[in-house]
């Protein structure tokens, strides 16, 4: 629809469509970035396949993956997510996907504060100072290999 007649309507019509983009942009990567953050997303790669399966079997199978591997506050989450997405498939498409994964150091103090945000109040008591991260202790959490070590694609290290 072409407005005509007033000498404003250009402007109002270009305010307008900015609006609907915007609205579009915002409501698509909202639910792009919900749809990367669950496990059905991060498990449909062959590399991620068994953390996928020993996190549905765990108590935290109700959370989604980011839940506790990328930061929650949005100007920290974007900036990470891209990053690690970006490191993710150039491991994937040069084949550089190492046998074991474990979590880098940024990666590390993420899971850490996220540790933290839910369970801060339960572990007031613990002594901290002998390990660094939650995960020192837990490190199985919540990826405990419930499946026999003869049919899981690589043992624990």
């Amino acid at each position: 629809m072409v407005l005509q007649g007033k000498p404003g309507n250009g402007f109002l019509l270009l305010v307008i469509m900015a609006l609907i983009t915007g609205v579009g942009i915002t409501i698509g990567s909202s639910l792009a970035m919900t749809a990367t953050d669950q496990a059905g997303f991060c498990g449909g790669c062959h590399s991620m396949s068994e953390a996928a399966l020993t996190h549905a079997r765990s108590l935290h199978s109700k959370l989604a993956c980011n839940e506790c591997h990328a930061p929650h506050a949005l100007p920290a989450k974007i900036p990470f997510k891209t990053k690690e997405g970006i490191r993710d498939v150039f491991a994937t498409v040069s084949g550089s996907i190492p046998d074991l994964i474990h979590a880098g150091a940024e990666t590390r103090k993420v899971v850490q504060t996220n540790c933290l945000r839910c369970h801060g109040a339960v572990i007031e008591s613990v002594n901290m100072t002998a390990k660094a991260h939650c995960t020192d202790c837990h490190r199985h959490v919540p990826h405990t290999p419930k499946i026999s070590i003869a049919k899981r694609s690589a043992a624990d290290a």
